[in-house]
């Protein structure tokens, strides 16, 4: 938001001047010569740019459609959101024709409106900004902290900073934060180029490091709340008031990039909410997210475990690689449906692939390099899709063999820090269900369609609702504007022709073209972003490849990248969490459990195992003579056992077993060929539900 509008909405209106006159109060408070004057550079470049003089508003008058169908009539440079958000119970920021727009910035044509509230990622985000900030200036006011660096991500909000050796109290911070939030502290922005920025932080060179590595154009945004200024990513609330409630998490060291010595950073981190109902229901939801941690559950399921000689890669025991190869036979199986083939590619490249895709220019730090006799350097793949360039490359393409589709399980790394790294969520090894599509610019849209298909199709399986996200060009972006223009038309239409619903994410695609985001949402109502479409422009330039068409001549290919599941590691986290280790037959590692009811069933209880396991199904035994029947039941539920057969002597004779679900439900006795029968069609239609 321009700081003009920002003054302008603060200083036109009565009740805006009276939180000014709080703001005043809020900075009589002493501040540390450092501080003052940065102050005294930020006003000076307001007054620089003559921000301080009010701009007259147009106050053309202007239509407003809002999500619910209303329109409501305002003026153009003087309605803002906010306005219209007062008959909306907490609306946090806004969307002003598919554009993030804060609350406080006026209006100024014609628009789709749309108010979010902390509900939504962007009104969650724009929360943890704004409370990045009042912290921030708490360090500094209160702590006599020196702030480098603050922001917020998908959990929270953090600032990282310098303090002598006296501990925080996480509890006292939390006090003085909402102290400071409850002041209703407007917050000021200013869009600076690097001098000005240079200017502003001369007097920290961490900060200066900090803020430079953050920028990723000619200009940066900063903040001013009450005597705090710092950097601003995105769209904050119109004042601290907004704020009700505050919890810090954890104070932890920060490790710099490229330095192996503690810099003494420390990083303070926590959540922030509109009010205590708000907090609450965050506070049901993280024990309920503790309670299905995919980590625990790896641990008590013995499916995998991470040791420190190969840190952020996996070890995957029996039964989780039992799911691991479930998940693969099931996209495989699609595989075969959707004209998809497989390759295998190495997993070592020369520098000089790296240096022709362009990815050693800007990717190189995330790669594990090695380097050979003769100090050659090579380079462990961290993606699939130049070595798929050079299978392209390998002899002349006809447009009869199009679309070549091309998946590839090959195993991935990517240097990731070590601080990144949680559980299966971020690894340094892992496989994508990655694949590329090669196809003529006619054949584009009927190939997106048929991609996003595929993802509703496995997303179905699992029971996830999601939606899309069509990602437009970035600034800066390679590729003309025609070509972008044409392909972002494309996939609108592909998404219309979809049918499901999806959202515009301006500005969000990969620098190398547009893209299709696919969000699910789990079973405790987590989002999560897993499958990608997307288009690339400069792979096909920078390996020059061509096809020959039906007019005899040369054609540059489209390339797609796509991915349903995204990597199998972080997908197996998801459904771990999202199942709560309750995983369904046909991937569960623990499907049946024999239990012999008396020694003299244990010979028929193993051949029950054995007619099971020839079934394709994993079975078990239960012989722990000394455990009561309730007792080996209750552990094989607890076990997560989908299905428990007890076998006594009426089973013995008959041929039958007697069937439990995990959930307690008894499913009586039956043929055990039966059992197997109604068993391997719940496997094979990959159902979710327990019962037969």
């Amino acid at each position: 938001m321009a700081v003009t509008q920002l003054l302008q909405l603060f200083v036109c209106r009565p009740a805006a001047r009276a939180t000014l006159r709080v703001h005043r109060r809020y900075s009589q408070l002493q501040v540390s010569p450092v501080v003052s004057e940065r102050l005294q550079v930020f006003e000076s470049l307001i007054e620089k740019r003559g921000i301080k003089k009010r701009v007259e508003a147009s106050e053309k008058p202007l239509s407003i459609r809002l999500a619910d169908g209303r329109t409501v009539k305002g003026k153009a440079g003087v309605t803002t959101p906010l306005f219209v958000a007062q008959s909306v119970r907490g609306a946090l920021v806004s969307k002003v024709n598919g554009e993030l727009w804060e609350l406080g910035q006026p209006l100024e044509a014609d628009c789709e409106l749309h108010l979010l509230g902390f509900d939504t990622v962007e009104g969650k985000q724009a929360a943890w900004r704004t409370a990045a900030c009042v912290l921030g200036s708490v360090l500094e006011g209160v702590f006599d902290a020196e702030v480098c660096r603050e922001g917020a991500s998908e959990l929270g909000f953090y600032c990282d900073h310098l303090k002598d050796k006296s501990a925080l109290s996480l509890h006292d911070v939390e006090d003085r934060c909402k102290e400071a939030a409850a002041l209703k502290l407007p917050l000021f922005r200013l869009e600076l180029n690097a001098d000005e920025v240079r200017e502003l932080f001369q007097s920290s060179n961490l900060r200066l490091q900090l803020v430079e590595e953050q920028m990723n154009g000619p200009t940066v945004a900063v903040y001013r709340c009450g005597d705090s200024i710092g950097l601003c990513t995105g769209p904050l609330l119109p004042n601290t008031g907004f704020l009700k409630a505050f919890k810090m998490l954890q104070l932890s060291p920060v490790t710099l990039a490229n330095q192996t010595e503690s810099s003494g950073l420390m990083r303070l981190f926590g959540v922030a909410f509109p009010g205590e109902k708000d907090k609450a229901e965050w506070e049901a939801e993280q024990e309920e997210a503790r309670r299905r941690d995919h980590r625990r559950i790896g641990t008590d399921q013995e499916l995998f475990f991470f040791n420190d000689v190969s840190p952020g890669s996996c070890f995957f025991l029996p039964k989780g690689a039992h799911i691991y190869n479930r998940l693969t036979d099931f996209i495989k199986s699609e595989y075969q449906r959707r004209g998809f083939t497989e390759v295998m590619t190495p997993t070592l490249y020369s520098t000089a692939l790296w240096e022709r895709s362009g990815h050693w220019e800007h990717y190189s730090e995330n790669m594990f390099t090695v380097t050979s006799e003769g100090s050659q350097t090579y380079a462990l793949k961290p993606m699939n899709c130049p070595a798929h360039c050079l299978m392209f490359e390998q002899r002349v393409r006809s447009w009869r063999e199009l679309p070549l589709r091309w998946a590839d399980f090959g195993a991935l790394h990517r240097n990731e820090l070590s601080g990144a790294l949680g559980g299966l969520t971020r690894v340094r090894r892992f496989c994508q269900d990655d694949a590329h599509i090669f196809c003529t610019p006619e054949q584009l849209e009927e190939e997106i369609v048929a991609s996003l298909d595929f993802v509703r199709s496995v997303y179905q399986v699992f029971g996830f609702s999601f939606h899309c996200l069509l990602s437009t060009r970035p600034t800066p972006c390679l590729g003309e504007p025609e070509q972008w223009d044409s392909a972002e038309q494309q996939l609108e239409r592909s998404l219309q022709h979809f049918g499901e619903r999806w959202e515009l994410n301006q500005g969000d695609g990969a620098f190398y073209g547009p893209k299709i985001d696919i969000q699910i949402r789990d079973a405790i109502g987590r989002q999560h972003q897993c499958a990608t479409i997307q288009l690339d422009f400069q792979l096909p330039i920078r390996f020059d490849l061509h096809y020959v068409g039906r007019d005899g001549q040369s054609h540059r290919p489209v390339m797609i990248h796509r991915a349903v599941l995204g990597s199998l590691e972080r997908m197996i986290a998801i459904l771990a969490e999202n199942f709560g280790g309750k995983w369904p037959l046909w991937l569960s590692p623990a499907q049946v459990t024999v239990i012999p009811v008396g020694g003299n069933n244990a010979s028929y209880a193993k051949q029950v195992v054995r007619q099971v396991r020839e079934a394709g199904f994993m079975a078990d035994i239960s012989d722990d003579e000394g455990a009561t029947l309730n007792k080996k039941i209750r552990s094989a539920q607890l076990a997560q056992y989908n299905y428990i057969f007890v076998v006594g002597d009426k089973e013995s004779e008959s041929g039958t077993v007697s069937v439990r679900s995990r959930r307690g439900k008894q499913l009586g006795r039956r043929p055990t060929e039966e059992v197997l029968t109604s068993l391997t069609q719940l496997r094979d239609t990959r159902s979710n539900v327990d019962e037969f």
